[in-house]
């Protein structure tokens, strides 16, 4: 199939991509929930008032100020209904632009592969593949398109991010091209491949389980006769692909969205120094289940994103084939 398998797996990413893009967004504002916000910085004497400034008995005084209580964590529907209260319907979309563009580098990539190596790694007599074959075609398409869709992947992060933070220390990226290039003049060219290990990592794992299992679960749907080849067999099928994805991605997703939107101070310590130490200190202040922050809209959106991918991808080629 070739070019065509990319071109069919492209158009098909990037409407799924948009569709769900708020969920995704939500999926991102709930897993920042509970990260510890880093410390302000310590306003200079003058900045204080007089009283404290130059009360004979300051150098001594100790002025306590009560400590902010944590903000309880809150579900999807809550996540969403702020954000649409706050900054107006227009704002789940934020990010779109850089969406699109991970779609069109990272999933055109991944999916035009993995349809390459399954046609190359089948049997030319059953057309069928080993589910460890189907596995790992999906770990090396998957960890290549990342790979090449890493600064798209870290804009959009970044930009879905923005809204949760004060208004003066937003970045107000204008779109994905602006943020691509103030985060390269900013913090140069490096920071575009920041986290990339994780996206690489959760690449491998997402395309690995999305698309094998999908192969596997319509296969076993069409070999059992449960249903025929169409519209109820695709979206089975996508569904459950949907299901284990999400399940075996989540933890990577988590370190991954929160290693991308780190802040990065001149001559300050980050934060993270990388993935491990973000993971260990994820699990010390919040427990082992922060690696499953933003499971409900993961699987809210991994499960129409993966019915919307495969739908439209089996009715794109089935329109590229009257070509």
């Amino acid at each position: 199939m070739g070019v065509k398998g990319f071109v069919e797996g492209g158009v098909a990413s990037i409407v799924a991509g948009c569709s769900t893009h708020p969920l995704d967004l939500i999926k991102v504002r709930m897993q920042l929930q509970g990260e510890k916000a880093p410390a302000p910085k310590p306003q200079p004497v003058h900045a204080l008032r007089p009283a404290f400034a130059f009360s004979a008995n300051s150098s001594s005084a100790a002025i306590h100020v009560p400590a902010a209580a944590a903000p309880p964590r809150v579900g999807p529907i809550s996540v969403g209904m702020r954000i649409v209260q706050a900054d107006g319907v227009a704002a789940l979309f934020s990010g779109v632009s850089a969406t699109v563009l991970r779609q069109t580098l990272y999933s055109t990539t991944r999916m035009g592969l993995y349809d390459v190596l399954k046609q190359k790694w089948s049997d030319p007599v059953s057309g069928s593949m080993p589910l460890a074959q189907k596995i790992a075609a999906g770990l090396v398409a998957g960890g290549i398109g990342a790979a090449i869709g890493n600064p798209a992947d870290v804009a959009m992060v970044r930009m879905q991010a923005d809204g949760r933070l004060p208004a003066a220390q937003r970045r107000n990226y204008k779109g994905v091209v602006d943020a691509i290039a103030r985060m390269s003049r900013q913090e140069g060219v490096a920071s575009l491949w920041r986290g990339s290990g994780l996206t690489v990592n959760r690449a491998m794992i997402v395309t690995a389980s999305q698309l094998a299992s999908y192969d596997q679960f319509k296969e076993m749907i069409l070999e059992k006769g449960v249903m025929a080849d169409g519209l109820g067999t695709h979206v089975t099928a996508s569904f459950a692909a949907g299901f284990v994805a999400a399940v075996a991605s989540n933890p990577v997703d988590v370190i991954k969205t929160r290693v991308m939107n780190m802040k990065v101070e001149p001559g300050e310590v980050p934060p993270y120094s990388g993935a491990l130490d973000c993971a260990l200190k994820t699990v010390r202040a919040e427990g082992p289940m922060a690696l499953y922050k933003g499971f409900i809209p993961t699987i809210s959106r991994q499960g129409p994103f993966t019915v919307v991918l495969f739908v439209t991808l089996e009715q794109v080629r089935k329109l590229l084939k009257e070509f």
